[in-house]
């Protein structure tokens, strides 16, 4: 003490100061100190010194000192504590914090103080002890690194089986298991799996390009490999490095030599009590796989082996629904003569629900042929019953040579005597491909496009009546008949809505980007075909659809640009505007964009009469030849034997200017009687 109070400066300190530790303190490796807040000095007795690795002639009493131990934020770090305790009233405070000894190395040190006050409550004076913590803090740290190792292993299980409760399909399992980001999330170089298949295992994933040994893709349960062993056994094998691979394997070794492969992990998948395959998980590490870690695995075995049941499952009914579904199309399409045709149809990936889509190509009478597309509500096997006796029933109807009205009718009344809520839409065609008279009834379903021979693509507007079934409930079985013609090398496209809708998008907005993908499309049907489903794959998610093509062949009129037919019923305001704007679209296409207008007022004036002054419907045609002079001819047909004349109208006179605005923008016009109507035709020079 008299050494220590020579280097004191004058200042007054408690009576009793310093205070004297318990000897039990010293004797388990504590140090005592005695802090006087008012003079600012602290006594540390030789064990405290001890833990600072400070020798007692190098402290002089004054907290300063120990800082040269205390790395810089540690000393923040324990003054703010210190302060908060002596602020908020507190009687003690303890604190762990790192003290950095003579050779360099930091230790962890813990302090607890017990903090003395007057009566007032001012803080008067801080007695406590020290004392190492190192190897407690050790012991700390070994157990947070078991737990955030526990946490690690718990997160790949918990993350996995959250990708795996969207995969549906087990090629979407293989998918969640194998890509790079699966691969990470497991923590693995690789993955490989197997199915079990009556005595064999199936490698259905074999992980990274140049992991796959062509021989290897099927085993026998009974070979030696680890995952023949491992259905055997219904028990995990580990392996620990890559001697034992070679060692114990070395059929296999040559497709684990290449990879980056240090240890292993198979397991088995066990689903109601059977192995339904087996799972290879190999690391780049080495590794004993320690008990804990085991029970990660055999855990994240569980949840692969559920997602792989259950997609397999999934699959299964899938494929059950689709053969379902293909046995009542038909087997095959017969040959028809002037005609290419292509069908297609696609399922819809929802596991056992399928949908009511179907096609049909019938021979008629005559040589002429009916094609088919229809789509019955919902997607069940009720849907896929419906559709089969529909099909049939619509077929039969057909082959029996009735008017495409009727067999449309005699259809709706079929399905509304089955006493089911169901309803479905359909388009039926009765194509005279020797003429390319095609006449077309639709029931509720979208309107068919027509691809012309030159590449023009339209949608046919296509007079329409209920679905069928509603139609019959409602007494509405008048169907409307829409005559088109079919030059040679034109394209007619039957489809459901399954091609067409895309979520976020309308109808029509489907229905203009497939017009465009068909006009951009091989003139080759099936090659056609397959480049629209492909891309109704990728664009309208998983509805079934079917699609059907018919192309009539022959040689195309070389001496013809284009050529337009379309019938206008009375009564249809919208067909006449559909009329209109698709004559304006065809003149425009044709090189006629100048005239274009012209010939859409003469048209629209025409067809009017025709509707206004005549009982029936008017037939619109336009033909525009290769010719020096390029006059497009404009033909309006009816049902009526009266020629029109041209009178004037007077000043005040409400009609009469339509043969005047006939006269004055067509070239040249005239009438010819044909069979029991007239045709009133002009020509208009598009040179």
């Amino acid at each position: 003490m008299a050494d220590r109070g020579a280097k004191l400066p004058a200042m007054s300190v408690p009576d009793d100061w310093p205070a004297h530790p318990d000897l039990t303190l010293a004797l388990n490796g504590m140090g005592g100190f005695d802090w006087d807040l008012d003079s600012g000095l602290m006594h540390m007795d030789a064990p405290a010194l001890e833990v600072f690795d400070m020798l007692p002639a190098d402290y002089d009493d004054r907290p300063e000192t120990l800082r040269c131990r205390l790395p810089s934020h540690e000393a923040a770090r324990l003054d703010a504590l210190v302060a908060r305790a002596l602020k908020d009233g507190s009687d003690s405070y303890g604190a762990y914090f790192r003290v950095r000894m003579r050779d360099g190395e930091l230790r962890w040190t813990h302090s607890q103080g017990s903090i003395r006050r007057d009566g007032r409550g001012r803080p008067r004076r801080i007695i406590g002890v020290v004392r190492d913590a190192s190897q407690e803090y050790t012991h700390a740290a070994e157990r947070i690194a078991v737990d955030e190792e526990r946490r690690r292993h718990t997160s790949v299980v918990e993350r996995t089986t959250a990708a795996l409760a969207h995969a549906r399909t087990v090629g979407e399992v293989i998918a969640v298991l194998a890509d790079e980001q699966g691969l990470s999330r497991l923590g693995a170089e690789n993955v490989i799996l197997g199915l079990v298949e009556a005595g064999r295992i199936r490698l259905i994933s074999e992980g990274k390009a140049g992991s796959f040994v062509p021989d290897l893709e099927y085993t026998r349960v009974g070979d030696e490999f680890p995952m023949s062993e491992v259905v055997r056994t219904l028990t995990p094998r580990y392996v620990s490095s890559r001697a034992e691979f070679r060692r114990g394997w070395p059929r296999l070794w040559p497709a684990i030599e290449p990879l980056n492969v240090n240890s292993a992990a198979y397991l088995p998948l066990i689903a109601q009590g059977r192995p339904i395959g087996v799972i290879g998980l190999f690391f780049e590490r080495e590794s004993d796989f320690r008990d804990q870690e085991r029970s990660v695995l055999l855990a994240l075995g569980s949840s692969i082996a559920q997602s792989l049941a259950r997609a397999m499952l999934y699959d299964q009914e899938h494929d059950l629904a689709a053969g379902l579904q293909q046995a009542m199309l038909p087997r095959r399409i017969p040959g028809v003569a002037h005609a290419q045709i292509a069908v297609r149809y696609r399922s819809a990936r929802m596991g056992r629900d399928i949908g009511g889509d179907w096609y049909d190509v019938i021979p008629l009478p005559d040589g002429r042929v009916g094609a088919v597309i229809g789509d019955v509500q919902g997607h069940d096997t009720q849907a896929a019953a419906l559709m089969g006796q529909l099909r049939i029933v619509l077929r039969a109807y057909a082959a029996e040579g009735h008017a495409p009205a009727t067999v449309m009718a005699r259809a709706s009344a079929f399905l509304n005597e089955l006493d089911t809520d169901r309803f479905a839409t359909c388009t039926y065609v009765d194509a005279d491909l020797s003429t390319g008279a095609a006449r077309i009834v639709r029931a509720g379903h979208i309107d068919p496009l027509l691809r012309h021979a030159e590449g023009i693509c339209r949608r046919l507007p296509v007079a329409g009546g209920l679905p069928l079934g509603i139609a019959s409930e409602f007494r509405r079985l008048d169907y409307p008949v829409t005559t088109v013609q079919l030059a040679p090398g034109d394209t007619l496209l039957l489809c459901t809505d399954g091609i067409v809708e895309a979520p976020g998008t309308d109808l029509d907005e489907g229905m203009r980007q497939l017009a465009r993908e068909v006009r951009d499309g091989p003139q080759d049907v099936q090659q056609l075909a397959d480049r629209l489903c492909e891309s109704a794959g990728a664009r309208t998610g998983e509805d079934d659809m079917a699609l059907l093509l018919l192309r009539r062949l022959g040689a195309p009129e070389h001496d013809t640009v284009g050529r337009f037919r379309q019938h206008i019923a009375p009564a249809d305001p919208d067909g006449l505007s559909a009329a209109r704007h698709m004559i304006r679209a065809a003149v425009r296409a044709w090189g006629a964009a100048e005239r274009a207008e012209e010939i859409e007022l003469v048209a629209d004036e025409l067809i009017t009469n025709a509707l206004l002054h005549t009982d029936g419907e008017a037939v619109v045609n336009i033909r525009m030849p290769h010719s020096v002079g390029r006059l497009l001819r404009l033909e309006v047909e009816d049902h009526s034997s009266s020629l029109p004349r041209r009178r004037e109208p007077g000043e005040a006179g409400v009609s009469g200017r339509g043969l005047l605005l006939v006269d004055r923008l067509a070239d040249v016009w005239g009438v010819e009687p044909r069979g029991s109507g007239k045709c009133v035709w002009c020509e208009f020079n598009c040179s």
